[in-house]
């Protein structure tokens, strides 16, 4: 296996970080639009393994579809690995079609809201565009999967392990994500910083919430599908295993809610996330404004994303490790009827404390966490243990051999503890 991965820093940095332990492939190449933070990702890794060969930078322009193709075909590369901001989905994906490489994304093709009734009926939806080349992909023997990293990916996971081995039916498909993270600005005062890339919050939490329901009656009539509600809908106190307590979590626009039903039988699917009420009212308050606009405006003769800018004037997800604390919690939450026929509510987890990724990895407890998914699911692949053609979310896949690679101790294993605790 030949590995090529778009994207330097952050999540990719993570990445790398970890796949070097792994000796499942031959080559790891590291690209990035930056060549100098593609050759940082490098340095960090050889350092952590002193005499490592396998890492490799490389420059790529991932908007540019024939220069993602271009690269597949100068390193080689077997398998592609999406580390960047959703934004550059399609052209990585369509870069990996026309080269004949497999490909892999932490985060589906981006969504377009309903034009006449946004807040209650599904327009484009988070992976369509990916989805609508399934065929295509499944012709040529390539695979593509989407959506494996921690939410959506290893909570997709679960939600297939739960289907095989605990329920009998399933009445809620759940997933929800909390944390009690905190962020300490260099002078000690508390400050704000996203977790994670802001304009991608921004686009999620902004955009309609997406639900989908076997059963919803609308006007007397029974419909199945996807419908949606308005951003922040829903508000539930989910409770937060490890100490991280009682969290106000709200719909939120999220790739499991599109991917769990094509493959598992759910009478309810839903995300909820725990934004909290000081990011709520920040992004209430950029909506207001316009500053979450993706659409350039022209400043002293510059044209500029006003999101771009959001992004660029907070701290950035990458560099914050040092100065947070707490811990952050991915999960689902499965509602029904347990194999043992009696009702069952299952939350199953996986927290992250900063503390400990700071000290074994040198990356923040977010980006950590979404790192080590799609890496797994390489090291399935290059084994064998999971295997298929076209276009496929997590949950397609045995859930068994992942969260068994997962859990084993290490060398064999990755060491990383999952849970389950019955509510």
């Amino acid at each position: 296996m030949r590995i090529l991965m778009i994207g330097a820093g952050g999540v990719g940095d993570a990445a790398a970080k970890i796949a070097v332990e792994r000796d499942f492939y031959d080559v790891f190449v590291v690209a990035d639009y930056d060549i100098e933070r593609a050759r940082r990702t490098v340095a960090s890794v050889q350092a952590r393994q002193p005499g490592e060969n396998r890492f490799h930078a490389v420059t790529v322009d991932a908007s540019d579809e024939n220069a993602v193709a271009a690269a597949i075909r100068l390193t080689g590369a077997t398998h592609v690995l999406n580390a960047v901001d959703p934004r550059f989905v399609m052209p990585i994906f369509n870069g990996c079609r026309t080269a004949g490489a497999n490909y892999l994304d932490m985060a589906m093709s981006l969504s377009l809201p309903h034009k006449d009734a946004p807040y209650d009926k599904a327009g484009v939806k988070l992976g369509d565009e990916q989805f609508a080349q399934a065929s295509d992909w499944e012709g040529a023997g390539r695979l593509a999967l989407v959506g494996i990293g921690v939410e959506p990916g290893l909570s997709d996971v679960f939600a297939r392990y739960a289907a095989d081995h605990l329920f009998s039916s399933i009445d809620e498909l759940g997933t929800r994500d909390g944390a009690n993270l905190a962020y300490f600005r260099p002078d000690g005062t508390e400050g704000f910083a996203p977790g994670f890339s802001m304009w991608t919050i921004i686009e999620e939490c902004l955009n309609p919430p997406v639900v989908w329901e076997k059963s919803r009656v609308v006007g007397g009539n029974v419909e199945t599908g996807f419908f949606t509600l308005p951003p922040f809908s829903e508000p539930e106190v989910f409770d937060f295993p490890e100490g991280i307590g009682p969290v106000e979590c709200v719909h939120v626009e999220h790739e499991e809610v599109l991917l769990m039903p094509r493959w598992l039988d759910a009478e309810r699917v839903t995300f909820k996330y725990g934004l909290g009420e000081q990011m709520i009212s920040i992004l209430k308050a950029l909506h207001t404004l316009g500053l979450d606009s993706k659409d350039p405006v022209t400043i002293k003769g510059i044209q500029v994303a006003p999101r771009d800018i959001v992004a660029a004037v907070l701290p950035d997800p990458a560099t914050i490790g040092p100065q947070l604390t707490g811990k952050t919690c991915a999960g689902v939450m499965v509602t029904g009827t347990g194999v043992d026929g009696q009702p069952r509510s299952t939350y199953l987890y996986h927290v992250a404390d900063n503390e400990v990724t700071m000290r074994d990895y040198d990356a923040q407890c977010v980006v950590w966490q979404t790192a080590f998914n799609p890496i797994v699911a390489l090291e399935l692949l290059a084994t064998g243990a999971w295997a298929g053609a076209g276009v496929r979310g997590p949950e397609a896949f045995d859930a068994a051999p992942f969260l068994e690679l997962l859990a084993a101790p290490k060398p064999e294993g990755y060491g990383i503890e999952w849970g389950i605790e019955e509510r």
